[in-house]
């Protein structure tokens, strides 16, 4: 790959070195770096290497089990990706002036989203962009802002709730239901009182940290007992429909779910809005400024 190639100029910081020191701490290893690459694993290594010595420091702890970044490797991480991405930027743009548009996309979302608005979204960007590569990166709240520090994704679908740090454009609202299994005293019932899940053992997503709903358990100084905690939806609607307890859960995340369980309005309703954030509308690369306006225009915006 051409942007793989060693710099006809000695003395800089050439972008070959960088690629091969990302892909390594991401992948683990010289080898899954070298495939994703396209390189040889004495390539990469040979890169890595000459990295480490012009830069002064060691990157990777080698053993047996693979490369792991040492700490002055993973504080230069961000830094490094935040120079490919600008390097890309770049490219990008050319591209574009040439008339062909290439590029990455890096996309941060909640599951939910992933798996309903963002597939329609892909296809018709792709159907006009098909030299984007598209990297989709399902994520909880706090991974998300993780992603966003760590420069390693350009544009990020979440569910909005302070605080909120970076820049965001509202998309669309969606209602919190109650999540209960078959049978359940309130499985006939037109609502769910949001107080009687403290009578109930509670389920709760985003390894308990699902801002949404805690701050919707607080606004209405409600306090359950949480009995199990999960990654994401589909976890905590198969507890429930295992009858382990009940949960509360974005109208959207739970479309899917319709056996086994029944899925009841709160009382009194409450709703939640889900954002597309970026990190900066000035140092946004071509292919995420272009994916942006495929999504706002989805969304009517």
């Amino acid at each position: 790959m051409a942007w793989l190639s060693e710099p006809d100029k000695g003395g800089s910081m050439e972008t070959a070195r960088l690629r091969a020191f990302v892909e390594t701490a991401d992948k683990g290893s010289v080898k899954a770096a070298a495939d994703s690459l396209g390189y040889t694993p004495s390539a990469i290594s040979q890169l890595i290497t000459a990295l480490e010595k012009e830069l002064g420091i060691t990157l990777f702890v080698r053993s047996q089990k693979g490369m792991k970044p040492t700490t002055e490797g993973l504080e230069m991480l961000p830094v490094v990706r935040s120079y490919l991405t600008h390097e890309e930027e770049i490219y990008t743009y050319a591209a574009e002036l040439r008339g062909v548009t290439r590029g990455k996309l890096t996309i941060a979302s909640y599951p939910s989203i992933a798996t309903t608005w963002l597939p329609e979204i892909v296809r018709s960007f792709k159907n006009d962009y098909p030299g984007i590569h598209i990297n989709l990166m399902e994520s909880i709240k706090s991974d998300v802002f993780k992603h966003f520090e760590q420069n390693e994704a350009d544009l990020a679908f979440l569910a909005y709730s302070d605080p909120m740090p970076y820049e965001y454009i509202p998309l669309s609202s969606t209602s919190v239901i109650a999540a209960v299994p078959e049978g359940h005293r309130f499985a006939d019932a037109d609502s769910f009182p949001i107080k009687e899940c403290e009578n109930e053992d509670f389920i709760l997503g985003s390894w308990g940290r699902e801002m949404e709903i805690l701050e919707i358990l607080s606004k209405n100084n409600v306090h359950p007992e949480i009995k199990y905690t999960t990654y994401d939806t589909p976890a905590t609607l198969a507890m429930v429909r295992m009858g382990l307890g009940i949960s509360y859960v974005n109208e959207l995340s739970a479309q899917f779910w319709n056996e086994h369980l029944v899925k009841l309005p709160l009382d009194p309703p409450q709703k939640i809005t889900f954002v597309v954030a970026i990190p900066s509308r000035d140092h946004m690369t071509g292919a995420a400024r272009k994916f942006l306006d495929y999504t706002l225009k989805y969304f009517g915006k």
